[in-house]
């Protein structure tokens, strides 16, 4: 496989030294891999700390900055960070308002962060945690107990992130977090494997002319595997099992995520076919997203997540944001 690195050893390290270099309005540790807003910490406001293995970029470092993340910690490739960096993290960030952490549902990120949080809190550090667990594909899979959690991650840390923004305690963030994890829904796809930089190939075997339905963003196993579909029966299939686990009854957030090699062109065909869908089962799309913001290296292949959301919730999702890898308003 032919990759646009130096060596292995070093691939997050380079990628955070450019994202120093890019991003002067973040503060980047390349040696303790930990990402900061410059202006941390923030006077009356609640932190929000997010982390997890590198290779889903921009999650987590692209979304640090003004109404996301104060901060993010970078593991290596598909590997959790350790305790010491958000331990770090949450002291560079906390105002005395206390500490948001916000925790895919992976086992090595719970323990992790779990842990964490015992160390910050024995330095005086207040710290709630949430856990992210949207994907609807299988349960109690491959690395996780329970669901995975894929891209309402997005949603959690956008809208707790403007809710924290505003001045809300500590509870009332955890509490918006908690909310929308339990009114969101994930399915993704692949249509080929992703590649990590130390195997230098394929993660998992997908023969040509087959694709992975519910795949997680490791590459872990889905629900099947099928011969190779049409965007308009992808869109259908993926559809109709959010759909039926969320059951919405009110307008939803739509992020139509790309797994990170898939085109914007076929993202925005996927996107109508996904509207369509859900038009035709008479659920309201109240905003959409479509993009690659939690990918899975090179893997071609999409997801979809709905967040069901009311006025107060969408008005959060509205609210200003400047981060590396989403930005609107003021």
């Amino acid at each position: 496989m032919k990759m646009l690195i130096n060596v292995p050893e070093t691939v997050v390290a380079d990628a955070l030294r450019g994202l120093a270099a890019s991003h002067p309005e973040l503060i980047v540790d390349v040696e303790n891999r930990v990402i900061v807003r410059r202006d941390a910490p923030v006077e009356g406001k609640v932190a929000l700390v997010s982390g997890g293995g590198s290779g889903h970029e921009p999650l987590h470092g692209g979304f640090v900055g003004r109404g996301m993340l104060d901060a993010a910690c970078p593991g290596e490739v598909f590997t959790s960070p350790v305790p010491d960096q958000m331990v770090r993290a949450a002291a560079a960030v906390d105002s005395g308002k206390g500490v948001l952490f916000v925790v895919k549902n992976y086992t090595g990120d719970v323990l992790n962060f779990d842990m964490a949080a015992e160390l910050a809190e024995d330095e005086g550090i207040q710290v709630a945690k949430v856990l992210v667990s949207d994907d609807v594909a299988v349960d109690d899979s491959l690395y996780t107990a329970g669901r995975r959690g894929t891209g309402a991650t997005l949603f959690v840390e956008k809208i707790a992130g403007a809710a924290a923004e505003e001045g809300a305690p500590l509870e009332r963030v955890e509490s918006i977090a908690r909310r929308v994890n339990d009114l969101s829904s994930s399915f993704g796809v692949a249509l080929s494997a992703c590649s990590t930089p130390a195997k230098g190939g394929p993660t998992f075997d997908l023969p040509a002319g087959e694709l992975e339905l519910g795949v997680g963003i490791h590459g872990e196993p889905g629900r099947e595997r099928r011969a190779m579909m049409t965007s308009r029966e992808i869109a259908d299939y993926a559809v109709d099992v959010v759909v039926a686990d969320l059951r919405p009854d009110s307008p939803v957030l739509l992020l139509v995520n790309g797994a990170g090699a898939t085109p914007q062109l076929e993202l925005y065909g996927f996107a109508a076919e996904v509207h369509r869908a859900l038009g035709e089962r008479q659920v309201a799309v109240a905003r959409t997203l479509v993009g690659n913001y939690v990918t899975s290296l090179d893997m071609a292949g999409a997801s979809i997540t709905l967040c069901q959301v009311d006025e107060d919730l969408l008005r959060l999702w509205d609210a200003p944001v400047r981060t590396a890898g989403l930005r609107w308003g003021d």
